[in-house]
């Protein structure tokens, strides 16, 4: 199965602690994509399209494609953090697929 985000590119004033909870006040779960060839991005998804896809456990496993301006990038989620008691998503990380 392949799963698809629509991610969108942060830029530098939008990182940082009090960037991210802004961030996720606007329903938006901070991320980074790293590894492959190319620099880190720092970047940012809808929280609605991620907890639906992390309803399914292959999502954890499988490749996904996140959707930004300049073009697709073919990633596996490497890192996930939870807010402790609430269970909602407060960081990922994608790695590249090389």
């Amino acid at each position: 199965m392949s799963y698809t985000l629509n991610a969108v590119v942060r830029s530098a004033e939008e990182q940082g602690k009090g960037a991210s909870r802004r961030l996720r006040k606007e329903n938006l779960v901070p991320a980074i994509i790293y590894g492959g060839k190319g620099e880190p991005v720092s970047i940012c998804v809808k929280t609605n399209e991620l907890v639906k896809a992390l309803e399914d456990e292959a999502f954890f496993s499988s490749t996904t494609t996140l959707a930004l301006e300049g073009g697709n990038e073919e990633v596996v989620i490497k890192a996930l953090q939870r807010h402790p008691s609430k269970g909602f998503p407060l960081h990922v990380d994608f790695q590249r697929k090389a």
